[in-house]
């Protein structure tokens, strides 16, 4: 009786481990429930995923192409935006078919690159917005040192860090989750491969990788918004100081814009996670979806809204003479502009 009890559960094991390497893609259900909404959701999907791309694209070109761009703000900016269009397209054309098909699955590979290229882009993205505060910061309230501490060496020490420890991050969480059991479940209850929806699939202890991901969670998220807080106090007591209104305008025009940026960032992160849990969840899928679709899409309007320089610049572009500006600025006077991003 022994031997069979035995035999029976290895039996029992060796059924769960063909289950578990015998899934080879997995099934986002989306809003399957609500396919007349999926159809309204791929036109505004594509609508709004194109405007990123080309946004952000055209801030990417404008600071390389125009001299006057050619400076750190600019050069985490670019950074930034191609963040962006990174973060969306590791997804949202997947979603885009996924939503005009009736099935709709990833491979395995494919779901592992699409979890780990979110969660480190995601990171990088909060990592950066607290550089470009510190940015600030020295331009507003140093400003006799800001070329001597920003130069192109320490910008490009401070952009490879954020991207160098986002995704190193993701990698760590990315080989957690992916070294659990899953005991053959393949149902994933969302739009993408997102690192929470995967590891409720999970049939063992998941209570490390809860751990570490609220570990990142302070590190990465808010440890940088302390950060971010702390160079803003001191830049608006900076400020303040300021005797004249008209130079007091100036100065906050040059951060009004990363401020709206990181306003709209960290606002749509707190109301994705300590709102109240919908009745229905599909409506918390949307949010989620909107977040990571709509928020992206901002940033190059805020930009070219609140800052004249990248008006200027689209402006330039537009009437065709940027590039001939571009050609005809001699290296002797990029010597003097820190960072260059072109």
């Amino acid at each position: 009786m022994r031997k069979k009890e035995t035999f029976v559960m290895t039996g029992r094991e060796e059924n769960e481990m063909a289950n578990q390497t015998a899934v080879t893609e997995y099934i986002l259900l989306g809003l399957c429930e609500y396919h007349h909404l999926e159809t309204v959701l791929f036109v505004l999907c594509l609508g709004i995923y194109s405007m990123n791309v080309l946004g952000n694209s055209l801030l990417i070109g404008l600071s390389m192409l125009d001299p006057r761009l050619h400076s750190p703000m600019y050069f985490f900016l670019s950074n930034l935006a191609l963040m962006d269009i990174c973060g969306t397209s590791s997804f949202v054309p997947l979603m885009l078919v996924n939503f005009l098909e009736a099935q709709r699955t990833i491979s395995f590979p494919g779901c592992a690159l699409q979890m780990y290229l979110t969660l480190a882009l995601g990171s990088t993205e909060c990592l950066l917005l607290a550089v470009m505060a510190y940015d600030r910061y020295v331009a507003i309230c140093q400003p006799l040192r800001y070329p001597e501490i920003m130069n192109r060496q320490m910008c490009v020490r401070m952009t490879v860090l954020s991207w160098g420890a986002g995704f190193a991050n993701s990698l760590l969480h990315s080989l957690l989750t992916w070294s659990l059991p899953f005991c053959g479940h393949k149902i994933i209850n969302h739009f993408f491969c997102e690192i929470l929806a995967v590891l409720k699939l999970a049939c063992g202890d998941i209570s490390l990788n809860a751990l570490l991901l609220m570990v990142a969670t302070v590190v990465l998220t808010l440890a940088p918004l302390l950060l971010i807080c702390l160079s803003y106090i001191f830049i608006l007591a900076t400020i303040l100081r300021v005797p004249s209104a008209a130079g007091r305008r100036k100065a906050f025009s040059t951060c009004s814009a990363h401020i709206t940026v990181v306003v709209v960032f960290y606002g749509t992160i707190s109301f994705m996670y300590f709102k109240p849990k919908a009745k229905d969840p599909a409506l918390d899928k949307i949010i989620a979806l909107f977040y990571g679709v709509v928020t992206p899409s901002l940033n190059p309007i805020i930009y070219s809204l609140r800052n004249a320089e990248v008006r200027a610049a689209a402006i330039a572009l537009l009437w065709g003479d940027l590039l001939s500006r571009k050609m005809s600025h001699t290296p002797c006077c990029s010597s003097t502009l820190p960072c260059m991003a072109g």
